[in-house]
């Protein structure tokens, strides 16, 4: 076996880059390992023609200011690296009621309610607010760079963080649980539970009774201020990722692309390293990070036993279907550059079919598409049902033909915006859930764990295994940039004493 790092992290999702560059900082010499020609699992891009297609998120916030309450942004400070963002205010959402365009911040959504269902409604939704503020304290006042999943969280938060820990025990033991039963007690109007459950399902690909209340606490104290913005990396999701294996490589730590993992390898109940698919075996020192999907990593070891045996069986949120589209831009300069469409409330939120998102990011950077054009990324988000793609070969008449009849909604929504697409079109690229399988490695193409806050909290990433640590979206806090940032860092900080995790905390200020 070669001589290898301290720790090796398996996959350059956001989750392993952000486990792999705190790592580095920390002083660990690290090796992040990727299957793919490049980091950022879906936050990769590529390019076709001259168009700049994402492949992943598509709605960031909180990389632009200091301080900032975003894990992500703060993995980026610590390890010494930014990412320049532009900026915008407002969004389109396509609903049954009809077609808005909604500012971003408590004021701008407050006047859209008021004339969509009236002051009462209004007031209504205020008041939520007003009742949900205590909590985002709640949910701010523990830096979530801090967590750890041992006794040793206590020494890393010093006084000042258990005290504030204490003074908001019972709003942050109400956070534990889903945000279903707090917006179900404050809200009756029928349009706003709706709403709730929407951004529920964009954040975390779970209605409103699954969905983690602290995540929706935190996305409200950001998206609901006054001055708040969505975000656009300049240069996409891939921007996010390189500036990571900056971090890395700043360091003293290294990616290798191009290398996929054929075995994690376990010695008398020790991760010792990994054997990589072209037989060569390297050592780990300290351990081993999977940031794989629960179901794949079992799949790396050789004897999971009981305890694999049962993460195989992580109930999966369903797939994708992607659109990348490039067209001729004359005169789309007015269109936001987000939409998100529903199709029927009295369907499930996570029903398929019922959601898609439009993003056409080179509205705010131009250099995402050739001159005088632009780039579209549409997508089911997580509704997208695998067994309908599992047995047909890609390519086959049947595979081409099922693409073509699953993809017409998304057509039809774009219409919706762009009523003179087909004029437009230069260039199209579709990609089912078998190609989400395919180019991120993932079961089934699925988006993550279904794994509902009604039914306790997302486990942490220990596992049975001494040193062998798991991050990604199906570990605490689950699925979501911030999420699995935070999943990342507190992967790292296992390999790392309390107070080093401490002395980061002290430098950031958080």
């Amino acid at each position: 076996m070669t001589d290898g790092p301290d720790l090796i992290v398996v996959g350059s999702g956001l989750g392993g880059l952000c486990c792999g560059a705190l790592a580095a900082r920390h002083g660990l010499e690290v090796l992040v390992l990727e299957a793919h020609d490049r980091p950022g699992g879906a936050a990769h891009a590529f390019q076709r023609c001259g168009f700049h297609f994402e492949s992943g998120p598509s709605l960031w916030s909180g990389l632009s200011r200091w301080p900032s309450a975003n894990p992500l942004a703060q993995v980026l400070r610590a390890v010494g690296e930014s990412v320049p963002v532009l900026t915008y205010s407002d969004w389109g959402v396509l609903l049954p009621e009809g077609d808005l365009r909604v500012g971003v911040g408590s004021g701008p959504f407050l006047e859209a309610v008021r004339q969509l269902r009236g002051a009462a409604v209004a007031d209504e939704w205020q008041a939520f607010m007003a009742w949900l503020q205590p909590f985002c304290r709640a949910a701010a006042s523990l830096p979530l760079l801090g967590f750890r999943d041992d006794p040793a969280m206590a020494a890393v938060l010093g006084w000042r963080g258990l005290r504030a820990g204490l003074r908001h025990a019972p709003r942050l033991a109400a956070l534990r649980g889903s945000f279903g039963p707090m917006a179900r007690a404050r809200l009756r109007d029928p349009f706003l539970l709706h709403w709730v459950e929407m951004l529920c399902f964009l954040i975390s690909g779970l209605p409103l009774d699954q969905t983690s209340a602290a995540a929706m606490v935190t996305l409200f104290g950001e998206w609901f201020e006054p001055a708040a913005t969505l975000e656009l990396p300049v240069g996409g999701s891939q921007a996010v990722a390189d500036a990571l294996v900056r971090g890395i490589r700043r360091h003293g730590g290294a990616l290798r692309c191009g290398a996929p993992v054929e075995r994690i390898l376990v010695r008398d109940g020790r991760a010792t390293g990994v054997q990589l698919s072209s037989g060569d075996c390297l050592a780990a020192r300290q351990g081993v990070v999977s940031n794989a999907s629960p179901w794949d990593t079992i799949r790396l070891l050789e004897e999971p036993g009981d305890w694999g045996r049962q993460l195989s069986q992580t109930p999966a949120c369903s797939s994708f279907l992607h659109w990348h589209v490039g067209l001729r831009g004359e005169g789309l300069e007015s269109l936001p550059v987000h939409h998100v469409w529903v199709g029927d409330w009295q369907r499930p939120i996570d029903a398929e079919r019922n959601m898609l998102v439009l993003s056409m990011p080179s509205l705010l950077d131009p250099s995402l598409a050739p001159a005088g054009h632009h780039v579209l990324h549409a997508y089911t988000p997580a509704n997208e049902p695998w067994h309908l793609w599992r047995d047909l070969e890609p390519g086959s008449a049947a595979y081409e033909a099922l693409k073509q009849e699953r993809g017409g909604l998304l057509r039809q929504v774009l219409g919706r915006v762009v009523p003179d697409l087909e004029e437009r079109l230069v260039l199209e690229l579709q990609g089912t859930p078998r190609t989400h399988q395919r180019y991120l490695r993932v079961h089934q193409g699925s988006y993550g764990p279904a794994l509902g806050a009604d039914r306790g909290p997302f486990p942490f990433g220990r596992t049975p295994i001494r040193g062998l640590r798991l991050a990604g979206a199906g570990v605490f806090p689950g699925i979501g940039v911030p999420p699995v940032a935070v999943s990342g860092a507190i992967a790292a900080h296992h390999f790392v004493s309390p107070s080093r995790q401490r002395a980061l905390l002290e430098d950031l200020g958080v």
